[in-house]
């Protein structure tokens, strides 16, 4: 694992999807938990920084994509941890629908998850007590249930897929696996609105210092 800022650390070497811990005085919480084989790397990386499995409390995740949940099931097993999401994920990470697509458009098969009971689901506007008070933020577009995290004190964004950050460029999410797109750039306009100061993405290194501007920048170039 790698420090971000403070109590925040970031997972390395996975393949796809990035997965992030948040340390707190009650226990450990991680945002997402990447493609299907990287369970034993996120598990292998919690023992190397001196965690046991147990000291992981809740998995947080943004969206309900594979590249996101892939390793939730081996990770929930290992350390017992409660699975929060949204609501409208809920049914797709417990196995009971199938991801969504973009209505109107052929699809590919439908993809379904290996089930994972959620134990508590969040909101827009809710107060999560992980970092001193973790803000969720409704964020749909890439998927209908996709939510973003924000820390209002430390100005610290958790955006998981509503933008990608790839070869020092934010762009939007790949089309073929996105929702609704204009949904989601309306997304991006609400979370540039919070102008945070550092950016944790689910597709590329994390931004820390100075992160408004580069949104800004981008919500400008995309005309919102």
């Amino acid at each position: 694992m790698q420090q971000v800022v403070p109590d925040v650390y970031t997972f390395t070497g996975l393949l796809a999807g990035r997965v992030y811990l948040l340390q707190d005085a009650d226990g450990l919480t991680l945002v997402d938990t990447s493609i299907s084989n990287a369970g034993s790397k996120i598990l292998a990386q919690l023992k190397a920084a001196g965690h046991s499995p147990t000291d992981v409390k809740r998995i947080l995740i943004t969206h309900a994509h594979p590249d996101h949940v892939g390793s939730l099931p081996v990770v929930q097993q290992a350390t017992g941890a409660e699975v929060w999401c949204h609501a409208l994920e809920r049914p797709v990470v417990e196995g009971k629908m199938p991801i969504p697509g973009r209505p109107g458009r052929i699809t590919m098969p439908k993809t379904m998850l290996k089930p994972t009971p959620v134990s508590r689901t969040v909101e827009d506007g809710e107060v999560l007590p992980i970092l001193g008070g973790l803000q969720v933020v409704a964020t749909p577009g890439h998927a209908p249930g996709h939510v973003s995290y924000w820390q209002p004190e430390h100005r610290l964004l958790i955006v998981g897929d509503v933008i990608f950050y790839l070869l020092n460029r934010m762009t939007l999410p790949f089309a073929l696996f996105t929702a609704d797109m204009d949904e989601n750039k309306r997304s991006v306009k609400k979370l540039a609105a919070l102008q945070p100061d550092i950016l944790l993405f689910g597709h590329g290194k994390p931004i820390v210092g100075q992160a408004s501007a580069v949104l800004t920048a981008f919500v400008q170039r995309l005309g919102l």
